[in-house]
Order: structure tokens, then sequence, then C-alpha cells
């Protein structure tokens, strides 16, 4: 097989005295019952948090400004209810994707007793990182940030403080659909608050003074617009990935696929579950994904 420089680093992965299994100590084994996924980093909880204050600060402004002293109640109420709706879907989505395991894989499992246990057949190999002394499955990569080998890891984003992988793309989807809608319903609802604010007498149009009232209106749409045209691009790459079954990572690196190619459909369920139902568009439905292949280290 003709090595590409692309592989370089993968393929000295593939001696077997660079495995050095003896090297490996295998963390003290404990229940995971009750322990909780967090990366403490402390960029990704500065960035995690200023997510959920600017969606609280747009719910402030949305409400208080533009819907609670709004004559038609109706309006109000419908418009209220759903842009609080998308909002909670946003925030609980966000939370399911920093909390959940993203795939990572065991930490210090590269020792000799769990490497015979995969009974590696001649001219079977294994990949071992050297940075967590894991045995890495097909297509897992190191996270520099979690510290941790990472199954299908697409990237590391700060925003929900923790990598996208296999266990919580679901999520992480979910998130950027939900904040790219309540950014356009934002920016809609402050278009016809600027309509009715021109048409009637500004003092009546909102609790706060005029300028108060126009100096919030801009920013929320400047967020709104913002946000809306980061995360539609993200959401449109995410679902591109998971329509070609290829990670952000792996595109990077033009990595060569050894995987077996599915159609977009199979993909789909394969992220956000079987079969299609509404729980796709849930932050709450955890997608069955069946349970890892033990045989997939082995290459």
């Amino acid at each position: 097989m003709m090595i590409t420089p692309i592989h370089r680093f993968r393929d000295i992965e593939r001696k077997p005295e660079y495995l050095q299994p003896d090297k490996c100590v295998p963390p003290p084994s404990h229940s995971s019952l009750g322990t909780m996924w967090f990366i403490r980093d402390g960029c990704g909880i500065a960035c995690a948090v200023v997510t959920w204050m600017l969606v609280f600060y747009a719910d402030f402004v949305v409400l208080l400004v533009m819907l609670v002293p709004s004559r038609d109640y109706i309006y109000s109420m419908i418009n209220g209810i759903l842009f609080n709706t998308l909002a909670f879907l946003a925030l609980a989505s966000h939370f399911r994707a920093m909390l959940t395991d993203p795939g990572a894989v065991p930490k210090g499992n590269a020792t000799k007793e769990f490497i015979e246990s995969l009974q590696l057949k001649p001219g079977q190999v294994v990949y071992k990182c050297p940075k967590c002394c894991s045995i890495k499955p097909d297509r897992a990569h190191h996270c520099s940030v979690c510290k941790r080998c990472i199954r299908k890891m697409d990237h590391h984003c700060p925003w929900v403080n923790n990598c996208v992988g296999e266990n919580n793309q679901k999520y992480f989807v979910l998130f950027t659909m939900y904040i790219a809608l309540i950014s356009m319903h934002a920016l809609i609802m402050v278009g016809f608050h600027f309509l009715y604010c021109f048409e009637e007498d500004w003092t009546k149009c909102s609790s706060f003074s005029p300028p108060t009232t126009v100096i919030l209106l801009i920013l929320l749409c400047f967020e709104a617009l913002l946000f809306l045209i980061f995360t539609s691009v993200m959401f449109g790459t995410q679902v591109h990935s998971i329509c070609t079954d290829e990670t952000g990572i792996e595109q990077l690196k033009k990595e060569e696929r050894r995987w077996a190619k599915k159609t977009k459909w199979m993909n789909m369920k394969a992220v956000f579950g079987h079969p299609f139902s509404i729980a796709w568009l849930s932050p709450f439905a955890t997608p069955d994904q069946g349970k890892a292949d033990p045989y997939q280290y082995v290459v």
C-alpha cells in the first residue's frame, strides 16, 4: 500500500514496538453511575455562560420591550409562547451537548491485557494514542482540550464547552437549529416593532424611554443577525457532514475513507435515532446508537 504524507503519523502507530503496553497504567476503576461529563476549560466555560446570557438578553428584550407593552394580546401571546419554547429547546440542546460524553475512549486502556483480549490475527493492527495512552478505535481523534480520544470527533466547540462527537452530535445540531430559529424570529419581531413605533408614539410602544428602546432593539438586531448567520452555516455543515458520513476533521485532513458507505437516510438515523419520529427534534430523547463494537479497534 502506498504511504501518503496524510497518514504518516498513523502509519507510525502501526509499528508493534510503538504500542509499549507496559507503560500504560489503567486508571482506578470506579462506577460511572452518578458521574457527569464536564470539561473544566476556562475559555469553554466562559463561552457557555455568554451563550446563555445572550439568550436571556434576547428573551428580555422580546418580552419586556416588544411583547408586554403591545396592545395586541393575541400577537403577544402567540409570539411569546413560540419564542420562549424555541429558546427553551435551544438551551436544553446546549445543556445536553455540553454535559453528554461525546464518545470518549477509555483512558489508559492500551494495556497488555486489553490488547490480548482483542485476539489480533496476523496482519491486523491497532492504533495507540501516545497522549492519553489508549487504543484508538477507527475514526477516533485526540482532543487537546478534552485530553481524550473522541469517537467520530467532528471538532471541539468552545460555545458548548465540549467536543462534538458520536454521542452528542444530535444535540449540537439541534442547538444550532434552534438558535437560528429564535434569531430569525427575533429579527422579524424587531422589524415589525420598528414599523409599529414609527407609526405610533414611541412613548406608547415600549415601557422604556425611546433612546433606551432603540439601543436595546439595535443590540438585539445585531446579536440575532450575527448568530443567525453563524448557526445557519454551522447547521448546514453539520447536516452535510452527517449525510456524507465524514467528520469535519476527516474532511480537513482529507483522510482516506476506510468505512462502509451508507445512504444519507441511514446516516441521519445513525445520529438522530431509529426510526424517524418527532423525537428527532427533542433534546430530551437519547438516540439509540447501539453498543460500540469492540472489534472496531482492529484494522
